[in-house]
């Protein structure tokens, strides 16, 4: 039976912490910046945890 991969794109957009929380950016930042406040746009600054109904699958594609 050969190894199983890890999905390398969830490896780049994830992180693991010490504690084995997963973190990921907030969706919604990466174009048309003009249109959102500026309010919003610090509003999805920094990470957040991924949600409870994803960890599973997340976990998965990260091969743990």
């Amino acid at each position: 039976m050969p190894k199983q991969k890890s999905h390398s794109g969830a490896g780049k957009r994830i992180k693991v912490t010490a504690t084995g929380k997963l973190l990921r950016q907030k969706t919604g930042l990466r174009h048309r910046l003009e249109k959102k406040s500026s309010e919003l746009t610090r509003r999805l600054s920094g990470t957040t945890e991924v949600s409870k109904a994803d960890r599973r699958r997340v976990n998965r594609l990260l091969g743990r």
